[in-house]
């Protein structure tokens, strides 16, 4: 059986599109379409739905899936054990992280990469949902989320193993009256009180917005956004541009440090902190570049880190005031 076949088949259910899987895999899509036909006559059953475009797997087309996400993947670690030295792992690393904590994973990646030289990481902002569904379809190596998420049904439950790495805090953002030099850190502000200011928030399907959602709910408070996004770029930008604030984790609000038109109030009453985790899929022998980043991810300089990026910023003595329509509720 061809493993470029099998590649193909990945690419194709991953894009959900022949000529952007077929861009994928480098090569033209009419060469992607032969290949996945040859590979039905050896199989001898039809994979892909084809209609004028596609349609999806068949039944025996899913199963075809999973087999050969298992067989790359054996073929990924069988080639990481050849390549790599006693200590020089090679290899590529597939990473995901919520797009909340991508500015932690973004370091660790590079931290991996400075410490192993021969490990490529693969970095991905996916949603909760897809870093599960990508753990357990084996096209993720390590994904970095929400741990809570695993008790939940929907979550990973007993599937996935965790490894806690920092505590997640969240922040008001608006504008600064009068702009500074760097990010201006403000008196906390009880989440009821920021219930009344226009928000610019994140939609309903993203887990952080049922985070957020549910601490305004604790705090006896209803909240109509003003604006919704699924792009944490345009939580901060809506604000710069606008008269809008946002509830971001500190995590984001720790990437802001030098926008002195913006000021960052610590949310409070109720207080809400929320473990981030690596998780994965628990193996008895982990491939040589996951262990690396395993080792990294449990060594305390990293959890420093991590903890340091987290948002936990500090708060001047005296703050400055904030602008806008609505500078006038304040806690």
């Amino acid at each position: 059986m061809n493993l470029a076949s099998l590649r193909y088949l990945v690419a194709l259910h991953e894009h959900q599109h022949f000529g952007r899987a077929a861009l994928a895999c480098h090569i033209t899509q009419p060469a992607l379409s032969n290949a996945l036909r040859a590979l039905e006559a050896e199989l001898g059953t039809a994979i892909v739905k084809r209609g004028r475009s596609y349609a999806g797997l068949t039944p025996e087309g899913a199963l075809v899936l999973a087999s050969a996400r298992r067989m790359l993947h054996e073929r990924e670690h069988l080639q990481q054990e050849l390549d790599s030295g006693a200590d020089a792992p090679q290899g590529r690393l597939q990473l995901a992280a919520v797009p909340t904590a991508m500015p932690i994973l973004a370091r660790f990646a590079a931290l991996l990469q400075a410490r192993h030289p021969g490990i490529v990481p693969v970095v991905r902002s996916l949603s909760s949902p897809e870093i599960e569904a990508g753990l357990d379809g084996l096209s993720l190596d390590l994904g970095l989320g929400y741990t809570d998420r695993l008790q939940a049904p929907a979550g990973g439950g007993g599937r996935l193993a965790a490894l806690p790495q920092y505590t997640e805090h969240y922040f008001l953002l608006r504008r600064a009256r009068r702009p500074g030099p760097s990010l201006q850190i403000g008196p906390p502000m009880p989440w009821a009180d920021a219930a009344h200011l226009p928000l610019c928030l994140l939609t309903p399907e993203m887990h952080n917005r049922s985070i957020v959602d549910q601490a305004f709910a604790k705090a006896g408070a209803t909240v109509r956004p003003a604006i919704e996004t699924n792009s944490i770029t345009a939580l901060a930008l809506a604000v710069l541009a606008g008269e809008v604030c946002s509830v971001m984790p500190g995590a984001l609000v720790g990437t802001l440090q030098g926008e002195g038109a913006l000021q960052a109030r610590p949310l409070a009453a109720p207080e809400v902190l929320t473990p981030i985790g690596f998780v994965r899929m628990p193996a008895e022998r982990p491939p040589r570049a996951l262990r690396a980043a395993l080792q990294l991810a449990g060594e305390p300089q990293w959890l420093a880190i991590a903890a340091a990026h987290s948002g936990r910023l500090a708060r001047p003595v005296q703050a400055a005031p904030v602008r806008g329509r609505t500078s006038t509720r304040t806690a």
